[in-house]
């Protein structure tokens, strides 16, 4: 090979570009594996693999932390549910090394303070619930709301595995959500057919957003984090129904409230 051959290959070896990252945040108040199991199946109905490889920010910043963490346990049950844990934050010096072993990036204040605003972030965190089925517990870390300006409209049914994100502004979906199928917005959600997958308004912390839907079947609702899945069965009043979706009280008192919607 020749010296401008090996130099043209070389140069096409590797490429580092800017770019960001659009990472889920989980903030956990509880690190103890056992008891942060049992909340994430009390959220989740313990559905492996929810998230569908989303990657995630493990945020330990509220947390009273252990003298020793189980990092690998903590990774491993994130995974469980589909989330792939990338780095840490909120952490003291002492525990970076442990973090680190485990493949984590520890994040540091200066870190955080690049990350663009607006990234939307859904975050779980399994700390207390408010019941099996709706809880406050998962916050959404992102900078203050700003009134959404933009609607984005979709003109087909999305299928299992299909994601859209209409960010800063309202969804509007003409056909359905099938099961498996995830729709988000900064804003509100509007159905106009069988609502039956995700469905998760206000991603930037709006808790004034709402969900509407000529046809409530969904798997999991969330405004601004609050979460509510339905491995129970939704309530007679609205399941196969039009339905109205809003978010009630807030801290810890928050709560999704799902009511019968009139058409015409």
């Amino acid at each position: 090979m020749t010296g401008m051959q090996a130099n043209r290959n070389n140069g096409k070896t590797i490429e580092f570009k800017g770019g960001t990252l659009q990472a889920m945040t989980a903030v956990v108040r509880d690190p103890n594996v056992m008891k942060l199991a049992d909340a994430m199946h009390a959220m989740l109905g313990g559905m492996g693999e929810f998230f569908a490889g989303e990657p995630t920010i493990i945020d330990l910043s509220g947390a009273a932390l252990p003298e020793r963490m189980d990092w690998s346990g903590l990774a491993s049950l994130l995974r469980r549910y589909g989330l792939q844990p990338v780095a840490v934050q909120g952490i003291p010096e002492a525990y970076g090394d442990g973090a680190r072993k485990a493949g984590l990036a520890v994040l540091n204040s200066d870190t955080l303070k690049t990350a663009p605003e607006t990234s939307p972030k859904k975050v779980p965190s399994a700390a207390s619930a408010i019941s099996p089925e709706a809880t406050p517990a998962a916050q959404v870390a992102a900078p203050a709301h700003e009134p959404a300006t933009r609607t984005m409209v979709i003109d087909r049914p999305l299928r299992s595995g299909q994601q859209v994100y209409a960010r800063g502004g309202d969804l509007v979906v003409l056909g359905g959500v099938s099961n498996g199928a995830e729709v988000i917005a900064d804003g509100n959600i509007h159905c106009y057919g069988p609502l039956r997958g995700r469905a998760l308004a206000g991603a930037q912390g709006d808790q004034t957003a709402r969900i509407f839907t000529t046809s409530l079947g969904a798997e999991l609702v969330s405004i601004a984090g609050v979460f509510r899945t339905f491995e129970r069965g939704l309530p007679e009043e609205v399941a196969g129904r039009a339905a109205l979706i809003t978010l009630t009280g807030s801290g810890d008192k928050a709560q999704l409230r799902l009511d019968p919607l009139q058409l015409g």
